[in-house]
């Protein structure tokens, strides 16, 4: 069947279900494979389920009327995601980087919800499936799209520029993530700097943050929109960043230096949309983190900041060195094991063992198989459940505890312990 012609049952049937145990009334299902499970196998009960159509690309699988066979389902729902992107006449944003993405797509949705019907990445469906998805949820209601793009090898972020297409582009940073896919940091800014090419072939603009020196040198010769840094400025850090906009004071829920960027790309974003000020102001103060992200949890002995949704070197730098700033005492450490950084892991975790005792933390627990690894003479656990064990035997009390580590880690476990 030609894109065209699934397009037209698309615009009839415009809700898109790739999961059997979600299945919306009169959806289009994609049998989507991996490594662990065929789609194609549970497209007779999509339809029964209520979808109104399943798309198989296996011969084997089509049994019904409404069962359409295609040479592949995945390249099948990204071509017809990049149809219906160019039947849209919205700006579409799109926004990719090593640390940040989530949170500053998050407030940039926040700032523009306030003036338009914006449509945004749910959490980090930001991969080869995830943009082709949300591409799809876009409607004729929708006056602007936010795009949220991860990758964690080359070419990546090229394939999902070619899908979304997006009129306007920024990167949040280039830092330590992904190492081992990408090859290195130069690696991280080739990759990442994808987005730059595309928007210079297709002569689109960049959102700059003029203080990154990196964003400045790859974004010559493309139409770029750069913070205006003389009306913003950082107001302080504790532990809340408050900053100033065009001489209005803004206090963010959001904690950490390092949000400051993130925060003023939204601010940047809002403004070049015509945003009004006061809803500038209104939408940066009324974002709370979530999804164990820069998350502070009083509990009933300890204030937690759990920051446990994800981690790598950079992000596990800039979170230590803004938690040192805070003023209260006591305060410890939970770092659990950063992924993906291939041969530079052990001298990456040794980096971030020196570094959290250089900062003269009151306690410092460190868990996983890298940080194990260094042999370094601090408090290491092999695994999670040795970690737990301790702090069970040895309590914290009326502590402030940073709490970070890469997903797979699974660190908010630890909110039952350190209550």
């Amino acid at each position: 069947m030609e894109i065209s012609s699934l397009y037209k049952i698309y615009l009839e049937h415009p809700l898109v279900d790739t999961d059997t145990r979600k299945i919306s009334k009169n959806s289009i299902f994609f049998a989507l494979k991996g490594d662990n499970f065929n789609g194609n196998k549970f497209a007779e009960q999509a339809l029964k389920l209520g979808a109104s159509y399943a798309i198989v690309d296996e011969k084997e699988y089509k049994t019904h009327k409404n069962i359409i066979l295609v040479d592949n389902v995945l390249s099948t729902l990204q071509k017809l995601a990049n149809y219906h992107r160019k039947q849209l006449n919205i700006p579409v944003i799109a926004l990719t980087g090593s640390n940040g993405k989530t949170t500053t797509k998050e407030l940039i949705n926040c700032v523009l919800s306030k003036k338009f019907n914006t449509l945004a990445t749910n959490g980090n469906f930001n991969n080869h499936i995830g943009v082709p998805l949300t591409l799809l949820r876009i409607t004729k209601n929708h006056e602007i799209a936010i795009i949220e793009m991860g990758a964690n090898h080359q070419k990546e972020i090229e394939f999902l520029s070619s899908i979304c297409e997006p009129d306007f582009g920024y990167i949040t940073n280039f830092g330590k993530a992904h190492l081992e896919g990408f090859g290195g940091v130069e690696g991280v800014i080739k990759g990442k700097s994808e987005l730059y090419t595309f928007l210079k072939e297709n002569d689109k603009t960049a959102f700059v943050n003029p203080d990154d020196k990196i964003q400045i040198d790859k974004t010559k010769n493309i139409k770029t929109i750069f913070f205006n840094l003389e009306k913003l400025s950082l107001l302080e850090v504790n532990p809340f960043v408050k900053l100033s906009y065009k001489n209005e004071e803004i206090q963010s829920q959001l904690i950490g230096k390092y949000n400051y960027s993130n925060i003023i790309a939204a601010i940047t974003i809002g403004n070049h949309f015509d945003v009004s000020t006061n809803d500038i102001k209104s939408a940066i103060e009324s974002y709370i983190p979530k999804n164990n992200r820069s998350q502070i949890i009083k509990t009933e002995h300890n204030k937690i900041i759990l920051d446990a949704y994800n981690a790598n070197p950079s992000s596990m730098k800039v979170a230590l060195e803004s938690f040192a700033l805070l003023k209260e005492k006591p305060k410890a450490i939970i770092l659990g094991d950063m992924f993906e950084l291939g041969n530079d892991s052990i001298q990456e975790h040794k980096n971030i063992i020196d570094l959290a005792t250089s900062l003269t933390f009151d306690k410092c627990f460190f868990v996983g198989e890298n940080f194990l690894k260094t042999e370094s003479n601090i408090n290491l656990y092999k695994t999670f459940e040795e970690l737990k064990e301790s702090l069970e035997k040895d309590s914290l009390y009326n502590y402030s505890i940073l709490v970070k580590g890469s997903r797979g880690m699974q660190l908010e476990r630890l909110l039952e312990v350190i209550n």
